[in-house]
């Protein structure tokens, strides 16, 4: 698989996301073996950059990311994050919280280091300069190598760069959240890379909702149920969205989410999506993505599709968004 760079990080351009193995979807936490074959397959197709956090289940996610990785450490960059639970109490973004926090997630990954640590959402209540102050001391006691950002606006993203650097902001990107090409001038300039969370829109850009039917068949504790974008008429409008992609797909004998990747990754080298999944099927469809090229007339196509009807969080969610 080719690679790209986040800041001075060099990764697989496709990662893995391990959140909906534990958390979130219908099925988590299901088939704890089945998700540890996906990791490994993962792994054995190219794919070095895993992600994870500590609010993931809580911790369960990250204790079966620990045991998956176990003989395979050091072929993985491994990321996960904190500052949705706080510790020692203090603040989820204050040094003291930081501090056992890391911790905790050594304990649960099984490893003496984490290759990039993330600040899940920014905490109104630190000073960013004060996190990356913390960050920036677990560096240089080789507990994480590189520090990031989650879903940080621009002004929060150079503050903290000015204090140590940022190597990578994680936020949703993909098709229908465009969000992001706001920030990455800001993140061009600094030399920071955007690593793209629900690249295929929860699902809906893979094609694996088609109708209310198959929304009534999720789980009750399936967190898409709450989302705008899965509701009423946004969920229809939404529905013929997928349809283009869909039918781009099928022109080029590649499926719609290879697409959806596919489009993403002609964004530029320093933009890593981190599909998720707990199966081995669709860990070995998104990394064939690697191989589809679009031509320049079908990315322009592709970005000239309407946005998404209805916000990509909930209100209160938003409101977390972008400090």
């Amino acid at each position: 698989m080719r690679t790209a760079k986040l800041g001075n990080l060099e990764v697989a351009r496709i990662g893995l996301g391990a959140m909906g193995m534990s958390h979130g979807y219908s099925g988590a936490g299901s088939d704890d073996d089945e998700s540890i074959r996906t990791l490994h397959r993962a792994i054995d197709l190219g794919v070095n950059l895993i992600d994870t956090a500590e609010v993931y289940g809580p911790y369960i996610n990250e204790e079966l990311v620990g045991r998956a990785l176990q003989g395979r450490r050091d072929q993985v960059i491994l990321a996960t994050k904190f500052g949705l639970i706080p510790y020692a109490g203090s603040r989820p973004g204050s040094p003291d919280s930081i501090r056992v926090a890391v911790e905790g997630s050594l304990k649960r990954l099984r490893t003496d280091h984490i290759d990039l640590y993330y600040q899940h959402r920014t905490d109104p209540g630190t000073p960013i300069e004060d996190t990356m102050g913390a960050l920036a001391d677990l560096v240089r006691q080789g507990k994480i190598r590189y520090a990031g950002l989650s879903e940080a606006g621009a002004d929060t993203i150079r503050r903290a760069h000015a204090v140590h650097p940022v190597t990578a902001l994680q936020s949703e990107y993909s098709l229908w959240s465009r969000d992001q090409e706001q920030i990455l001038p800001v993140l061009r300039e600094l030399g920071i890379g955007l690593v793209a969370y629900s690249p295929l829109g929860r699902g809906f850009l893979a094609g694996s909702l088609r109708s209310p039917a198959d929304l009534e068949k999720l789980d009750d504790g399936d967190f898409r149920k709450s989302l705008p974008r899965f509701t009423g008429e946004n969920f229809r409008r939404n529905v013929r969205l997928a349809d283009q992609v869909q039918a781009l797909a099928d022109q080029i004998g590649a499926t719609s989410a290879q697409v959806a990747l596919a489009w993403l990754l002609a964004q530029g080298e320093d933009i890593v999506p981190i599909p998720g999944t707990k199966r081995v099927t669709r860990v070995e469809e998104n990394t064939a993505a690697d191989a589809v090229e679009l031509t320049a007339e079908q990315v322009a196509a592709l970005t000239a599709l309407p946005p998404a009807a209805g916000g990509r969080h909930t209100e209160n969610q938003m409101q977390m968004m972008g400090h």
